[in-house]
Order: C-alpha cells, then sequence, then structure tokens
C-alpha cells in the first residue's frame, strides 16, 4: 500500500515524486513505462545522440497524428519520451516559458490561482538559473538553465539578421519582455549533460527508502471504487506482462502526458460514454472533454544551402569529428543544442502579444530534426512556428487494449486564424534571411524555393509541409466549463482521490517550449496536494 501512486515519469512525474517523498512519512510510487534513463543517449548531448533519440524506439512512444481536409492524408511524427524523464529526456532542452497573458487568461477562464503572478513562484522554485536569481528566476531549484558556450558562424549571423529586419535582441525571453530574439537557454549542466526532469529531481533523491519507482510498467488503467481512485494495475513488462496491483491510500496521480493520460482514463471507463460504449468499456463516470481541446504549435521549416560550409554536417571531415570529440573530452565542456538561437515575433503590427516562434538550426534537415538530409552538403533551417493556435484536435481510443495506439487527430488549420499568420511568417523569416548579415551564408533557398511567391502559393507549402514541433498540450483541460477533465487544483471532475498534473492540463498551450510550463504545473500540482 502506498500513499500516492503517481503514473507517468516525465517532466512532471519526476518533479511530483520529489516533492511528494520529502516527507518520509509518505510512501511514494512512481510507474514508468519505459526503461530507466541511464544511458550515455540521454545524458551525453551530442546531435547525433539527439538524433538517434527521435527516432529510438526504445526511449520513444513515436506517435502518429493524422491530417484533415486541409493537410491531406498523410501521417504526422509526434515523438514523446518513453523513459525516466519522458519528453524532456528526448527533446532539444530549450527552456521558455510563454507570455505573462498566456496565464492570465487561464485564470479568466475561472482557473483561480493560475494567472501570471501566481504562478512564477514555482517556475522559479524548480530552477537553477546559471545568470544567478531575479525577480523572474530562481537559482537554487533543481533544474539547471544555462546559455550555451558553442555556436556556429550561422547562428551568430541569424542574431544579427534579425536586429538587421527590425527586430529586437532580447536578452532575457523568459523575463520583464517576451517579444525579440536572442539564443536560447537550455535544460543542461555545466559539462554540457542534459539537465532533464530525472537528472534534476528524480536521481537526486534515489536513496529515499518511501520511494519506490518501477520501471517497464505498462499501466491497464486506474482502480475506481465506489467512485474512488484507489489503485493502478500494470503490466511488468520485464516479467512477460504479467500483470500487477498496486494499492494507493491518498491519491492516484496522472503524469502520463498529452496522448496517454487521456487514455487511460478512457481505459479506466473516464471519458465521454459514445467512446467508451464503442470499445465496450464499463462506463464510471461521463466525461466528454477527455480527450478534446488538444493543440500544438504547427510549424514550417526555411531550408538553405549554406555557401560558408561552416554549418554542421555530418561527414566525417576534420573540422566536424573534431567538433564531436568535444562531447566526449573530458577537459572540454560543451554546452550545445543545435536549435539554438530563435525568438518571438508579430506575425502583423496589430497582433498585441507576439504570435510567432522562429527557431534557427545550422544544420541541413528534412522533416524537423528527424533526420540529415544529403549530409555532404553544409545548410540551415528557420522553423516559423505559430504560438496560440485556434484550431482543436482530439485522442480517442483504437480499441480497449492498452497496447493499442491512439487516433490522434491534430486538425492542424481547421481554422485559417493560425494558416494566415504563418504565410505572414515565412515572408517575415525570408526577409531575416535576406539581410546583410546572411550574406556569406545564404547560397540557395531549398525549401519553399524560389518558384514559391503568392501568398496562395505559401499557403499551399505551408499545408503541404507543416509538422508538429512537438509542443502538445490540453488534452485533459483544466477549466470549469461542461468540456473541462479536471479541475483549478488538477482533481478529476466526479472521481475521487485521482488528478491529472501534466500538460494535458492546459486550458490553452502556452506561447513556449513546453518543457518548462509541464514542470511549472507538477511544482504547483504538488504544492497542492502536500497542502490539502
Amino acid at each position: 500500500m502506498f500513499d500516492y501512486i503517481i503514473i507517468g515519469g516525465g517532466s512532471a512525474g519526476c518533479l511530483l515524486a520529489n516533492r511528494l517523498s520529502e516527507n518520509p512519512a509518505h510512501k511514494v510510487c512512481l510507474l514508468e513505462a519505459g526503461p530507466s534513463d541511464n544511458t550515455h543517449w540521454i545524458h551525453n548531448c551530442n546531435p547525433m545522440n539527439m538524433l538517434y533519440l527521435m527516432n529510438s524506439k526504445k526511449y520513444n512512444w513515436r506517435n502518429y497524428a493524422i491530417g484533415n481536409a486541409k493537410t491531406g492524408a498523410r501521417k504526422f511524427y509526434w515523438p514523446r519520451g518513453k523513459t525516466l524523464g519522458g519528453s524532456s529526456a528526448i527533446n532539444a532542452m530549450i527552456y521558455t516559458r510563454g507570455h505573462k497573458s498566456d496565464y492570465d487568461h487561464w485564470a479568466a477562464l475561472g482557473n483561480t490561482g493560475w494567472d501570471y503572478d501566481a504562478v512564477l513562484p514555482y517556475f522559479k522554485k524548480s530552477q537553477r538559473q546559471h545568470r544567478e536569481a531575479d525577480f523572474y528566476h530562481g537559482d537554487q531549484g533543481g533544474m539547471n538553465v544555462i546559455d550555451p558556450n558553442f555556436h556556429f558562424p550561422a547562428s551568430t549571423a541569424f542574431i544579427e539578421a534579425c536586429q538587421e529586419a527590425g527586430i529586437p535582441r532580447n536578452r532575457d525571453l523568459n523575463g520583464a519582455n517576451y517579444e525579440g530574439v536572442d539564443f536560447f537557454q537550455i535544460n543542461q549542466t555545466k559539462k554540457g549533460q542534459r539537465c532533464h526532469s530525472a537528472s534534476s529531481f528524480l536521481n537526486p533523491v534515489l536513496s529515499r527508502s518511501n520511494l519506490t519507482i518501477i520501471t517497464h510498467a505498462h499501466v491497464k488503467k486506474i482502480i475506481i471504487e465506489n467512485g474512488i481512485a484507489n489503485g493502478v494495475a500494470y503490466f511488468d513488462l520485464k516479467k512477460n506482462k504479467k500483470l500487477k496491483t498496486i494499492k494507493a491510500h491518498k491519491e492516484v496521480i496522472l503524469s502520463a502526458g498529452v496522448i496517454n493520460s487521456p487514455q487511460l482514463l478512457m481505459l479506466s471507463g473516464i471519458g465521454p460514454a459514445s467512446e467508451l460504449a464503442k470499445h465496450k468499456i464499463p462506463l464510471v463516470h461521463d466525461l466528454p472533454g477527455v480527450g478534446k481541446n488538444l493543440q500544438d504549435h504547427p510549424d514550417v521549416i526555411l531550408r538553405c544551402l549554406d555557401k560558408s560550409n561552416s554549418s554542421l554536417v555530418t561527414v566525417p571531415k576534420p573540422s566536424v569529428l573534431k567538433f564531436f570529440l568535444n562531447f566526449y573530452r573530458k577537459n572540454k565542456n560543451l554546452v550545445f543544442t543545435p536549435t539554438d538561437a530563435g525568438g518571438f515575433v508579430k506575425s502583423d503590427a496589430t497582433v498585441e502579444v507576439p504570435d510567432l516562434q522562429l527557431q534557427f538550426a545550422p544544420i541541413r534537415m528534412y522533416a524537423h530534426g528527424r533526420k540529415p538530409l544529403t549530409p555532404t552538403k553544409a545548410g540551415f533551417v528557420l522553423h516559423v512556428c505559430h504560438m496560440r493556435p485556434k484550431s482543436r484536435g482530439s485522442i480517442t481510443l483504437n480499441s480497449s487494449d492498452p497496447f493499442d495506439a491512439t487516433i490522434i487527430q491534430a486538425n492542424y488549420f481547421d481554422d485559417d486564424y493560425e494558416l494566415n499568420a504563418m504565410i505572414k511568417g515565412v515572408k517575415i523569416a525570408r526577409d531575416i534571411l535576406s539581410q546583410p548579415a546572411m550574406k556569406p551564408f545564404v547560397k540557395e533557398e531549398e525549401m519553399p524555393g524560389k518558384e514559391v511567391n503568392t501568398d496562395e502559393e505559401i499557403r499551399q507549402f505551408i499545408l503541404d509541409k507543416v509538422e508538429s514541433v512537438y509542443h502538445t498540450a490540453g488534452s485533459c483541460k483544466m477549466g470549469i466549463d461542461a468540456m473541462a477533465v479536471v479541475d483549478p487544483e488538477l482533481k478529476v471532475y466526479g472521481i475521487k482521490q485521482l488528478r491529472v498534473i501534466d500538460s494535458s492540463i492546459l486550458p490553452t498551450i502556452t506561447g513556449s517550449n513546453i518543457h518548462a510550463p509541464t514542470v511549472m504545473i507538477a511544482e504547483k500540482g504538488a504544492d497542492m496536494i502536500l497542502n490539502h
């Protein structure tokens, strides 16, 4: 018997395990479907390791979403971490929080206590800011937020080109001002090791006798009796999928992420009655919002050849070999991520809060970091990503089998709002790449290419090439309306002793990479539980 069972050892789950087990009187169990994070593939930030993790079957759920009438029948790759640390163990480690208005909007929707002033202390609590503490940042937390110490020449030129295009430089994208560009701060140690949620919050407390961590535990369902969540049934993948049951005295906390959290709720009988009936799952509680409100930041890339040949390529020439060797030399601590520069800009002067994120990577990539394209040629990509889409997707079940992948409907551009903004974003990106600072680097725009010029041509390019930028949220939204899944204390409506604490609870997606807000949600959620 445990006091708390946490399902999912990802960005949120690792922090929750830390905070809830601080009191030695609390018996805490953390369940993770994937393996341990104890591997050089995760901890060493070599770009080739990151490429491996993006495609790994061992450490990655490798989900796929389906298109709609606008984007066609093609599938969209949605990687999610399947290991201790979750998606923070496989991501590009960029630390951004979003704009103040993102959180104030949550509060305006009825989520009392989630305005920016209320959540800022929780951002600060988990953070170890290497620039030292100030009003916006803490330096006593377990999660490193650090400036990279290496940039390829094209990245430096990109920052200069943005300023030449009239975009301000912003030395703190998570501070007083949101608009502007800079080199991103990232989650790494001074020695250049990945600082994901497992290394930040879980590894330092592994010796606690009241904390039990079970990996390779694929959850079947949450056990609910008389409307009370009091246990979890899971398959032990290390013992031929043997079904095991554990009990919770106080709470079950679902932190399985934007895809698996709604799936597990539905497998447990909590969700839209019609969806559960379709798969002959006994209804425990009709909650129509489960799996709805799914949001993602749609993203396209502009790709160019680099005539300076100074960008990262994967062929074994001396300069490249020297670069990669730096990741293995004990006396060379390289703090680096490929997508190292970018920021937030307005698609239009009438937009009150910047609605586009730019992300620049000095490597010629094909599909959003999944693989290099013709590695003998140097090049770079510039991402244009819409931050606050109005379109909403959904997650539904394929079957009642816990091992079946869900049906993910991304529904990109169901609303033209973000599509129209991204057309302007492509023009902004081209303007940046045409500035004097980029002239030594831009040899040729490969994508979308010089034949794509009119708004209609750019529109079609976006529809054909849009991808996920892996910032997914919202499928178990927090709120006080009929489609809300959890209340402002993250308690699941209609079920006692059950909360959802992860990125799925976002009512509206933040204008940021998603890891930092998820850690904040876990920090605040832990505080709510402990002060209940």
